[in-house]
């Protein structure tokens, strides 16, 4: 029997979603979104794509949880996205609210999911989905580290000229401004980038502008964008986690995940790599920090914890 994601929210990611899991055919797809026509517009707009693709998978739109019921997988997008000037932290009030609703429908049709959470501000709105929720910290999960590795790849890529597939990195911390890109942990075609800083290959001063571009990436996408935030990669980072748990591949992946003394951080949830597996998280992988690594991880911790504790003010339940 075909697995069943569903994906709630038919904005940009979730249409998106839905044609890369068809396209793949991971599952059959349910794209939820209070919009019902929004929803079965781009069900059967990508369903119409079926026979031109040769992809044999069930699409359905809808606005009644009851559709999503006994899904194996749980995509979350619902949520207002950030609008040009608006800091991921304006967002937390009104998605707050969203989260709780969406988290009732999940638990209520789907309690042995695996959720992947995509809304911002990540970090928060991942731990209050989970609270809300009541579902198993390991089967909760957010979208972030994927996105942030895959755009510092990217960047490292276009200004060494060489093929990203051949770059191995990792960006770990909160979702935000204080994400922290791994350095020392960064290898070219097999060999360190601290190599090719000290052979001048890349100067100091230019992988300082491209950590910065990293964490600035949604914000640059937005701003040309004007009406609306990335989809395209966002997409491609969930399906990736979906895929691991759904093939039990157990890929090593950075997520949002829940730290309970890993990396000294207690009872939050943060971007660290974790394994994916048919459990849904199996194991937080604790790599060895560098002093600077340390130190910013830290930081970026202490604005995650920063976040969470406004959660808290917004809603006492979330303590």
């Amino acid at each position: 029997m075909r697995k069943k994601i569903s994906l709630i929210g038919a904005g940009q990611i979730g249409g998106t979603l839905a044609h890369l899991i068809a396209i793949k055919e991971l599952a059959d797809v349910v794209l939820f979104d209070v919009a019902e026509g929004l929803a079965k517009g781009k069900a059967l707009d990508i369903a119409q794509s079926s026979a031109i693709d040769g992809f044999d998978v069930n699409l359905l739109g809808t606005n009644k949880y009851e559709d999503t019921k006994n899904s194996d997988v749980i995509i979350v997008t619902a949520g207002v996205p950030r609008k040009p000037g608006m800091s991921r932290d304006d967002l937390l009030g009104i998605n707050l609210k969203i989260i709780k609703q969406v988290s009732d429908g999940i638990k209520n049709s789907s309690p042995k999911a695996f959720v992947i959470c995509i809304t911002n501000p990540l970090d928060v709105i991942v731990m209050a989905l989970q609270k809300y929720s009541g579902l198993p910290k390991n089967k909760v999960v957010g979208m972030a580290g994927i996105l942030d590795s895959s755009r510092f790849k990217y960047f490292l890529s276009q200004e060494l000229n060489i093929p990203v597939k051949k770059i191995r990195s990792l960006v770990l911390g909160g979702h935000g401004d204080s994400m922290v890109a791994m350095i020392d942990h960064t290898y070219i075609d097999n060999k360190p980038l601290i190599e090719f800083i000290k052979k001048g290959k890349i100067k100091k001063e230019k992988l300082e502008n491209i950590v910065e571009r990293t964490k600035k990436g949604g914000a640059e996408i937005i701003k040309y964008l004007e009406r609306g935030s990335a989809f395209y990669a966002p997409a491609a980072s969930a399906v990736e986690m979906a895929e691991s748990y759904l093939k039990n591949q157990k890929k090593e992946l950075p997520c949002a995940a829940y730290l309970n003394g890993e990396y000294g951080v207690k009872n939050l949830y943060a971007g660290v790599p974790v394994i994916i597996g048919s459990n849904g998280v199996e194991k937080v992988v604790e790599i060895k920090l560098n002093e600077e690594e340390r130190k910013n991880f830290d930081k970026s911790i202490k604005s995650v914890q920063e976040l969470s504790d406004a959660a808290v003010k917004i809603d006492q339940n979330l303590a």
